[in-house]
C-alpha cells in the first residue's frame, strides 16, 4: 500500500477543481533506507550501481476500486558493491531530484550480487 505526498495531492486537487492543469509525468521508482513522509524527505538507497527505475503506462495495471499495482516487474540495477537495508519505495517525477509523488513500505536487504525487484503486483497504489 502507498500514500500520496502532499505535493501530489495538491496537484490533483488543483487539477480537478480547474485551478491548474496537471499532466502526470514519467514516473521513476526509487528505493529508501529511511522512509519519507507526506512532506517528502527520506533517505534514498545508495548501493553501488543503484539508480531509479523509469516506468511507463504499460508498467501499471488499470485502476479498479481506487487501487492499482505494477503490471510488469520493476527491476533495479544489480548491487555491485556496498549494501543497503531497504525499508520503503517511492515514485518521483524525475530520474534524480524531483518531486516525490507517492511512497510505501517494503523490506529487502541488498548486497553485492543482489538485483532488487518488485514482481508483478507487488507495488500497490491505493487511494483512501
Amino acid at each position: 500500500m502507498s500514500t500520496y505526498t502532499d505535493y501530489l495531492e495538491n496537484k490533483i486537487l488543483d487539477h480537478i477543481t480547474g485551478k491548474a492543469s496537471y499532466t502526470m509525468p514519467t514516473v521513476y521508482v526509487a528505493l529508501f533506507t529511511a522512509n519519507p513522509t507526506d512532506a517528502g524527505g527520506g533517505t534514498e538507497a545508495n548501493y553501488t550501481s543503484y539508480a531509479r527505475v523509469t516506468t511507463s503506462a504499460a508498467t501499471w495495471a488499470s485502476a479498479a476500486s481506487g487501487a492499482t499495482s505494477n503490471a510488469a516487474a520493476i527491476t533495479f540495477p544489480a548491487c555491485t558493491g556496498g549494501s543497503n537495508t531497504i525499508t520503503g519505495f517511492g515514485a518521483y517525477d524525475n530520474s534524480s531530484g524531483g518531486n516525490l509523488l507517492w511512497y510505501g513500505t517494503c523490506s529487502l536487504s541488498v548486497s553485492t550480487g543482489i538485483t532488487p525487484e518488485f514482481a508483478i503486483g507487488e507495488l500497490d497504489i491505493t487511494q483512501t
